[in-house]
């Protein structure tokens, strides 16, 4: 094997190394001891963040690296639209009654963990497509929209994390029934979830948003070689 044809394999390798990583650490939220323990902490429960702020991305750009031709069927355009998709239903999931029904039936977790991966799919794509994949000459407007989705997301996950955070009470029926970490009562597990989505999911979309933002003006920055 010569040394150009190991540099190649070796470059494909790292290629697929975001889409491996996001696929093992879905498996680890999905079949490690977070589902067990979350049927007794509302914190454990917060798993689906590390499904939408740093699984969903990792695939995200898995998939504009290793398949570039599939990730530019993704328009950008419809960043907005899915920053709105995943709003919808991240606050509905959080809903009390959805929130509750989730918790006690196996059917409701299932979907409810589903759209959360798909709502994050659904943006990180069409933030990612038309700055890193086969679409990255396509119109500034799509790009723009990029990192407006990304940030709007991100200001609805704090002020969710927030209203989770600072609630005087318990917001779900669930808290009489969990038994969270023997050091917590059920408010205080509530509000470290409250913490947990500030300090991921709120964090997660804003570096995504700033960074794509970055991109932008660097790349119209004089001198730089990118589009004028």
């Amino acid at each position: 094997m010569t040394a150009g044809s190991e540099g190649a394999r070796s470059g494909g390798l790292r290629r697929h190394l975001p889409l491996t990583f996001g696929l093992i650490l879905l498996a680890l939220l999905w079949g490690g001891p977070l589902p067990f323990r979350a049927g007794g902490s509302f914190a454990a429960y917060m798993m689906h963040m590390g499904v939408v702020a740093v699984a969903a991305p990792l695939l995200a750009f898995g998939i504009v690296r290793s398949a570039p031709t599939l990730a530019s069927h993704v328009p950008g355009r419809l960043a907005l639209l899915a920053a709105f998709v995943e709003f919808a239903l991240v606050w509905g999931w959080h809903a009390p009654a959805l929130h509750d029904a989730a918790r006690e039936s196996l059917a409701f977790r299932i979907l409810e963990q589903g759209s959360f991966l798909f709502a994050g799919l659904f943006v990180w794509l069409t933030a990612l497509s038309g700055h890193l994949g086969a679409d990255r000459t396509g119109p500034g407007a799509s790009r723009a929209a990029g990192v407006a989705s990304l940030l709007v997301t991100s200001m609805h996950m704090t002020l969710l994390g927030a209203l989770l955070l600072l609630s005087p009470r318990t917001l779900y029926a669930c808290a009489d029934l969990c038994a969270p970490f023997a050091t917590m009562t059920p408010l205080e597990d509530q509000q470290l979830g409250g913490a947990i989505m500030l300090g991921v999911g709120g964090l997660a979309y804003l570096a995504g948003g700033l960074g794509l933002l970055a991109s932008i003006l660097v790349e119209h920055a004089p001198g730089a070689g990118g589009r004028r």
